[in-house]
């Protein structure tokens, strides 16, 4: 799916125009960027969870050479899919 598909799909979910929908979910999308500078918790009922997590440094290995390399700590965006979805994509 394209943005312009989702934009599209949310005007037509929503009963309203597609600028309307192109508002939302760029207001939507701001709110989670502002969140997750904060380094807060974004829950999404029914589909999930976005948080930020803070990774370790930690020893990797090159896949191509077999060399040891130093992986640096770093901060990252998880996202955790609900239970509900899970048991909807299984069935």
């Amino acid at each position: 799916m394209t943005r312009t598909e989702l934009i599209e799909a949310i005007a037509q979910e929503a009963g309203t125009d597609k600028q309307q929908a192109k508002g939302f979910l760029e207001g939507f999308t701001r709110v989670i960027e502002n969140e997750m500078r904060k380094e807060g918790d974004v829950p999404l009922a029914g589909l999930g969870k976005f948080r930020v997590v803070k990774r370790n440094a930690r020893t990797g290995r090159n896949p191509a050479t077999g060399e040891t390399i130093q992986i640096p700590a770093k901060t990252a965006v998880k996202f955790t899919v609900a239970k509900a979805l899970k048991d909807i994509i299984k069935k």
